[in-house]
Parts: C-alpha cells; sequence; structure tokens
C-alpha cells in the first residue's frame, strides 16, 4: 500500500525527507558494494562509479533545497495576505479621515454663518445721540440757546426750576402724609388648659372671647388632647403691638379661674 504522503508536493518535515534521502542512497551504495564482492575483480571500477554516483546525487539533493523553496513560497503567501489586509486597513482609514475633514468644514462653514448673522447693530455714535437736559431730550429749539444771554433771564429760569421743584416736593409730603401708615400687629396662638375632664370646654372659650381689647381680635379655635381624658384648647388672636400687651391678655384670661388652670403661649407670630 503506497504512503498516504507519496503524491504530496510539499515537504512538511524537511529534515526528515532529508535523512531518508541520505538512508536511500545508502542503501543502493550498499547494494551495489554487495554485487562487487560477488564479483571478479574487474567490476571493481563499476563499484567505484556507483559509489561516486550516489556520493553525487547525495550533494545534489542536498544542495538544491527544494524543501527551503517550498517553505520560502509558503512565507510569502503569508506576507502577501498580511500586506493585503494592511492595505484594505489603510484605504478604510483614508476614507474615514475624509468624511472627518468633510464634517469639519460644515461645522466650520455653520458656525462662521452663525457669527456674521448674531453681531449686534452699531450704536449711534454719540455725536448722533440727541442730548439730554434734566433727565428728558432736549428739544431741537435748544440749538438756538443764546450762550451770551443777559443775567435775567438766566435768573429768572432758575427762581422757575426752583418754584417747580418745591410744588413737586410739596406734593410728595402731602401724598405721603395722606398714606396710612402700616400698624405692627402680631398672631398669637394660647393654650387654655382646663383643671379636670369635667370642666365645659364649651364654657371655657366663651369666657377666654369675653375678654375685650381695643386692637384685639379672636380667631379660631380647636381642642387637642392632654392625657386621661383632659383636652386642652387652642386659640388664635391678632393683636395690635402698640395697643395690647401679651402679659396683659393672660392676665386677663387667667381671671376666669374656675374654669381656666393656666395660659402659655404656643407661638407668636409679626403680621
Amino acid at each position: 500500500m503506497a504512503h498516504p504522503l507519496m503524491q504530496e508536493s510539499i515537504w512538511f518535515d524537511r529534515p526528515k525527507f532529508e535523512e531518508a534521502e541520505y538512508k536511500y542512497q545508502e542503501h543502493v551504495a550498499a547494494q551495489h558494494s554487495g554485487l562487487v564482492v560477488q564479483k571478479t575483480d574487474g567490476a571493481a571500477s563499476n563499484l567505484v562509479s556507483e559509489i561516486a554516483r550516489a556520493r553525487q546525487n547525495i550533494q545534489n539533493t542536498l544542495s538544491a533545497g527544494v524543501g527551503l523553496s517550498v517553505g520560502v513560497g509558503v512565507d510569502n503567501a503569508e506576507v502577501l495576505a498580511r500586506l493585503s489586509a494592511v492595505e484594505k486597513e489603510n484605504a478604510e482609514l483614508r476614507q474615514i479621515t475624509s468624511d472627518l475633514q468633510a464634517a469639519v468644514a460644515k461645522l466650520t462653514e455653520r458656525l462662521s454663518a452663525l457669527n456674521t448673522s448674531t453681531i449686534p447693530a452699531s450704536k449711534p455714535s454719540a455725536a448722533e445721540a440727541k442730548p439730554v437736559q434734566n433727565g428728558k431730550p432736549a428739544d431741537k429749539d435748544d440749538d438756538d440757546f443764546d450762550l451770551f444771554g443777559s443775567d435775567s433771564e438766566s435768573e429768572e429760569e432758575t427762581e422757575e426750576e426752583k418754584r417747580i421743584r418745591e410744588e413737586r416736593v410739596a406734593a410728595y409730603k402731602a401724598k405721603k402724609a395722606k398714606k396710612p401708615a402700616l400698624i405692627p400687629k402680631s398672631n398669637i396662638i394660647f393654650d387654655v388648659k382646663p383643671w379636670d375632664d369635667e370642666t365645659d370646654m364649651k364654657e371655657v372659650e366663651n369666657a377666654v372671647r369675653s375678654v375685650e381689647m381695643d386692637g384685639l381680635v379672636w380667631g379660631a379655635s380647636k381642642l387637642v388632647p392632654l392625657a386621661y381624658g383632659i383636652k386642652k384648647m387652642q386659640i388664635t388672636c391678632v393683636v395690635e403691638d402698640e395697643k395690647v400687651g401679651t402679659d396683659d391678655l393672660e392676665e386677663a384670661i387667667c381671671e376666669h379661674e374656675d374654669l381656666i388652670q393656666s395660659v402659655d403661649i404656643a407661638a407668636f407670630n409679626k403680621v
């Protein structure tokens, strides 16, 4: 049966095939040597020639470098494949670079267009600006103002301006005097505690609201549980600070001592 690699044209292991070729040539030379021993001395020249031919074949095989040429061909194929891949990658990079350059050029054009459209309009020069006198634009007739007019005219204008200013100040003071002054007020929340749970909280509320003072206005009230069924009453009022004092108000509420045990301020805010 033939060797499976007999028909192959590529040497996968060069030293192995060189060694096989060398052994084959030695075998051929050994066979010829055995034939020479069996023949006469006249055939010695043929043996010498066969040995020389075998040695020459070995040298030719070693120097031919068939395996080397095949290996070089394989390496060249790999190098060519790598070069083609590098050239393809370079082409793709060139395309990407050109696309980026085009995009940058478009963005530059858009930015220049936006900068041109957002330039503010030039402001009028100082010569073109309209002069202002006394907080009002000057009339065209002021161009004919005589810088060398008499002193009497300038004094009359000054007195007129003074009179107008005094009238305005007087009108402002009169208006301010008519405006009502802001009255300081405070919003107070009282905690009113009864003696026990049997105290009628409705009577407690009526007793508290019976306290009347100038500048005092009572507001809403509610019951808040304390403990053991006892509830306290929170009641709101608004007082004028200059007319009603908190101490006086607490004393007036605590006068109903048969219903009220104590009064405390839960919250105090300026209105």
